[in-house]
C-alpha cells in the first residue's frame, strides 16, 4: 500500500503523519493459487533460481512484492525443506543413471539384443539373468506342438465352449491397463475367436496375462502343446506364473516395465517390441505403478521433453521366437498380425523383488 498527499486539503506544514490528508492507492495483484504454489515448488526442486521464478510470477500479473514474499516463505517452509532433501538424493540417483546411459552409448552393441538358438542354464544365468540383459532365443520352441497347432480356428474347435475372460472396450479408456477391472468381460472362446478373425485390426479387445485364463479355465489343456523350458523355468510352478495371450492385429500394450523377469514366447503371428533400458526410467514419466505416461505410438515431446533423449531398441518376434525381458526393462508391444503368445515368470532362479511404485496425481 502506498500513500500520496491530498494537496487540496493538506496543510502547508505538518510535523507528524496525519492519515486524514492522504488518499489510498491500491496495487492489484493476481492471486497466488495452489496451482502456482505447486509450480513454484517444482521449479525450486528443479534448480530454478529464485529471481527467475519471481520474474515468471510477475509476468503473469502477480505483484513483485507478493512474488518475493511467496518465494522467500517457501524457502523457510519445513515441509519444503524436508522434500528438498529427498529431491537431492533422487538427483544423485539420476546422475548415476545418466552415467550408465552415457557409458552404454559408447557401444553400438548396447542397442542390439543378442539372438541365439539356445543356451545352457549357466550361460543364461551368468550372462543375461544376473547381468539384467535381454536375449532372444530362436530355437528354444523347436519341440512345441503349439507352433503347428495353434491358430484361431484350432482354439475355436478345441476350446470353443470354454468361457474365457478378455479385456474389452479398451478404445474408450486411455488408461485401460491401469483400470483393468473395468474392462473384464466373459465370453465363449468360439465367439471371441470369431471376433478376432472378423473384426480387423483393433486395440479394442485383447486376452492378456491379467485375465488369468490358463489358471482359471479349461485352457490349461493348452500346456500339453508346449514344453516349459526346464533349463530356465520350473514346470511344477504354473499357477500365477504362466500366461496366455490372444488377440487381433493392432493390439497395443502401453509402455511399462514388469516387476519380475519374464520370458515371452511368440507362437502365432508377429509382434513388434520397443524396449528401453531401466537406466532411462527418470526420463519416462513413470507416474503410477509400472506405467509411463508416454504414448510411444505418438509421443508428445512438448509435454514429455526428456523422452526425446531416450533410445529405443526395436525388435520383431516371429513365431517360435522367445524373448527374455529382464526385470525393470521398459517395453511396449504391438501385434502386427492376429497373435497368440505365452509368457512365463516361473524361473528356477530367485525372481521376487522389493519395489516402491509411484502414485503421482494432479491432486498431490
Amino acid at each position: 500500500m502506498q500513500q500520496k498527499p491530498n494537496r487540496q486539503n493538506a496543510p502547508t506544514k505538518f510535523s507528524t503523519f496525519d492519515p486524514r490528508y492522504f488518499s489510498q492507492i491500491v496495487v492489484t495483484s493476481e492471486p497466488i493459487t495452489n496451482e502456482w504454489r505447486r509450480w513454484i515448488a517444482d521449479s525450486k526442486f528443479a534448480g530454478m533460481e529464485d529471481r527467475l521464478i519471481e520474474q515468471q510470477l510477475i509476468s503473469h500479473g502477480i505483484s513483485p512484492s507478493a512474488a518475493r514474499l511467496e518465494v522467500s516463505s517457501l524457502n523457510q517452509n519445513a515441509y519444503f525443506q524436508a522434500g528438498h532433501k529427498f529431491v537431492h538424493a533422487l538427483r544423485k540417483l539420476e546422475s548415476h543413471a545418466n552415467i550408465l546411459a552415457d557409458l552404454a552409448a559408447l557401444s553400438p552393441h548396447s542397442l542390439v539384443i543378442d539372438r541365439k538358438p539356445n543356451i545352457s542354464r549357466t550361460d543364461f544365468l551368468e550372462n543375461y539373468y544376473v547381468k539384467n540383459t535381454p536375449l532372444i532365443l530362436t530355437d528354444i520352441t523347436k519341440n512345441w506342438a503349439a507352433l503347428s497347432l495353434w491358430n484361431p480356428e484350432y482354439l475355436k474347435q478345441k476350446y470353443g465352449q470354454v468361457e474365457i475372460e478378455v479385456q474389452s472396450e479398451r478404445n474408450s479408456d486411455r488408461l485401460y491397463e491401469i483400470n483393468v477391472e473395468q474392462h473384464r468381460q466373459k465370453i465363449r472362446m468360439s465367439d471371441y475367436a470369431d471376433v478376432v478373425v472378423n473384426g480387423g485390426a483393433t486395440n479394442n479387445y485383447y486376452m492378456v496375462a491379467n485375465n488369468g485364463n490358463i489358471e482359471k479355465t479349461d485352457l490349461r489343456g493348452l500346456l500339453e502343446d508346449i514344453e516349459i523350458f526346464p533349463e530356465y523355468l520350473d514346470p511344477q510352478n504354473i499357477n500365477g506364473t504362466t500366461f496366455f495371450w490372444f488377440g487381433p492385429e493392432g493390439t497395443i500394450t502401453p509402455l511399462h516395465h514388469d516387476p519380475v523377469n519374464l520370458i515371452f514366447v511368440q507362437v502365432y503371428g508377429r509382434k513388434v517390441w520397443k524396449i528401453i533400458p531401466p537406466y532411462y526410467t527418470h526420463m519416462l514419466y513413470n507416474y503410477r505403478g509400472v506405467f509411463s505416461q508416454v504414448d510411444c505410438e505418438n509421443p508428445d515431446y512438448q509435454k514429455y521433453p526428456l523422452f526425446q533423449k531416450v533410445p529405443i531398441i526395436e525388435v520383431i518376434l516371429n513365431p517360435g521366437d522367445a524373448i527374455f525381458v529382464p526385470v525393470g526393462w521398459w517395453h511396449t508391444v504391438k501385434s502386427l498380425d492376429i497373435s497368440i503368445s505365452m509368457s512365463f515368470t516361473n524361473f528356477v532362479f530367485p525372481n521376487r523383488y522389493e519395489w516402491v511404485f509411484p502414485e503421482i496425481t494432479d491432486n498431490l
